[in-house]
């Protein structure tokens, strides 16, 4: 299996197995800490090999630079069956954060899993925005 796909955006819809995404970022400026993050997706495209039928199971974990789950692990599991003339199927999950909270500035990650294996990884920083000098 391979995650072809790994993104932090603002918003991503399937429509009829085409991911749509709008809005990649990585990066969350804010002008006081804590923080919410109003509204944010994670968007993956996994890729599944007939030799990889069978039952999968994929966890989300964001986490803060010292491995601090910041929300509360997220986990799915499905199914994975081929007809004979298929070769490979494609599986799009979107994962929806309301009210995303951070608290500090930093690096953070939204750590990926597919069966107990880490297969992405996709970075976060959040910054303080620094008020500009008077003029």
């Amino acid at each position: 299996m391979e995650i072809q796909v790994a993104a932090l955006c603002d918003s991503a819809v399937d429509y009829d197995g085409k991911l749509c995404l709008l809005g990649a970022f990585d990066t969350i400026v804010t002008s006081s800490l804590p923080a919410i993050h109003p509204q944010c997706s994670v968007a993956l495209r996994i890729l599944f090999r007939k030799e990889e039928e069978g039952l999968h199971t994929v966890n989300v974990f964001f986490v803060d630079e010292d491995g601090r789950s910041i929300v509360p692990p997220m986990e799915t599991s499905f199914e994975v069956l081929l007809p004979e003339d298929v070769f490979f199927s494609t599986r799009n999950l979107i994962l929806n954060l309301q009210q995303l909270p951070v608290g500090r500035p930093g690096a953070y990650s939204i750590d990926v899993s597919v069966d107990g294996r880490q297969l992405a990884s996709i970075p976060l920083q959040v910054r303080l925005l620094r008020p500009a000098p008077a003029g």
